[in-house]
């Protein structure tokens, strides 16, 4: 394998599979079959999940919510996400530690550096729940933030599409894939790929980002083995 320890940060949109919202159980057991793959070939795996599927603090700002109120509540639902993968992934056979950014002692563990790092180093899976645990931060910053402390190789980031176009894909049939940009070029050309906190931060901590397609089945264990899927964004 070609990553050793990877951070992988998939949507809460991701989950909703087919339907309009929600959690699609058809969907997080193909994840977590995906996920199975990597934890049997050795590969130290973290995990940040969005929540937008259930809740999303921006959009509940922009309906006259509190900003800080709705942010919090954006957590808690990635934390119902991160509870339904873990339980995805522990039907499979794959020990998996839940922690939150937010004390919620009586359904997970809370953030602890050290105590992640040992749970990867003993083969279990760790997912990362609640954001950085603070209002205005996307959980695109918070994967990167916990990738950089445990010392991640990467940031697989899963999406619905294969990589990064210079138009969206699913309004332009001729939008352009690139196959690997450096952080200047995305800059420079004003692509989209994490908000900008999150893309500064990897940037700056050298922390190499790959786009790819979650949904096709194999694309998760080939991008690990080093395999030119997606899109690969170095310093």
């Amino acid at each position: 394998m070609k990553y050793k320890r990877i951070l992988l940060k998939l949507s809460g949109e991701a989950l909703m599979g087919d339907q309009a919202y929600g959690i699609d159980p058809k969907r997080i057991q193909e994840y977590a079959s995906e996920i199975k793959h990597l934890y049997q070939a050795g590969v130290e795996i973290a995990i940040v999940i969005g929540g937008g599927n259930i809740f999303r603090g921006v959009s509940g700002a922009s309906e006259g919510m509190d900003r800080v109120q709705a942010d919090y509540m954006g957590m808690l639902a990635t934390v119902v996400n991160g509870l339904a993968l873990q339980s995805a992934l522990e039907n499979s056979d794959v020990p998996t530690r839940l922690q939150t950014a937010l004390k919620i002692e009586a359904v997970a563990e809370p953030y602890i550096k050290r105590k992640a790092v040992r749970h990867l180093e003993k083969g279990r899976v760790v997912i990362f729940s609640a954001g950085t645990g603070n209002p205005f931060f996307t959980t695109d910053s918070a994967a990167v933030l916990r990738a950089i402390e445990i010392n991640a190789d990467v940031i697989l980031k899963g999406t619905r599409v294969d990589g990064i176009y210079n138009e969206d894909p699913e309004k332009n049939k001729s939008a352009i894939k690139f196959d690997a940009l450096s952080f200047e070029e995305v800059l420079k050309r004003g692509l989209k790929v994490m908000d900008t906190t999150a893309f500064t931060l990897s940037q700056e901590n050298n922390l190499p980002i790959i786009v790819f397609d979650m949904n096709t089945q194999g694309n998760l264990h080939k991008v690990v083995q080093g395999e030119n899927i997606g899109t690969t964004v170095y310093l």
